[in-house]
């Protein structure tokens, strides 16, 4: 897969691409690089204290092992709905996000994992409008504090926001450990599309 566009700072990757199992039925997704990290490692969720704090969780939830900037994931998948780094850090523009939802899109679909895991307002966003029918629950201005670590059935995939890291308060990182290794002890699977968590 190549970005169709090159706009990096020299020392950078010119996108940090999805890292993790191919066959993994958990799919952490974040904004871009320079939000959630890996601009110089071009492994996502690493160098931001953002994506230093989502690492942290994949490894209470052991899904993640060894080095730090290159760890072994088990069972996780990671990416960006934008994965092309940008000169200083900057956001990408609307028109660069458009861009590249094609192949954020792809690589979505081709792990197919049955829990997305968007962290932060725009991932969340985007995964609600795109692969649920809920989005319009929630109104016009989307509070993922109020959805961090909440179950939303989707169009074949369960769907459990994460608050923005540099965000947390008092007992959110409690909040989604517990959610997630609910999800863990459960049988989780797909069934004829939908996702479902069977107790």
């Amino acid at each position: 897969m190549r970005p169709p566009f090159e706009r990096h700072d020299p020392d950078a990757h010119p996108a940090v691409f999805g890292y993790g199992d191919a066959n993994a039925d958990f799919h952490v997704i974040g904004d871009h690089p320079g939000i959630h990290g890996g601009e110089t490692t071009g492994v996502p969720f690493t160098e931001t204290e953002a994506g230093r704090a989502i690492a942290a969780l994949l490894r209470t939830l052991e899904f993640a092992s060894g080095p730090a900037e290159r760890p072994t994931l088990e069972n996780c998948f990671l990416n960006y709905i934008h994965m092309c780094t940008l000169e200083g850090g900057r956001t990408p523009t609307a028109a660069e996000y458009d861009e590249l939802e094609r192949y954020f899109d792809a690589e979505l679909r081709a792990i197919n994992a049955h829990i997305l895991l968007p962290v932060g307002e725009r991932a969340t966003d985007h995964v609600l409008r795109e692969y649920t029918t809920q989005r319009h629950r929630y109104g016009p201005g989307l509070d993922v504090a109020a959805l961090h670590g909440v179950d939303i059935r989707g169009r074949g995939f369960l769907v459990v926001p994460v608050r923005e890291p540099t965000e947390w308060e008092a007992g959110d990182e409690d909040t989604i450990v517990a959610a997630l290794e609910a999800i863990l002890r459960s049988d989780y699977r797909q069934t004829k599309g939908v996702a479902t968590l069977i107790g």
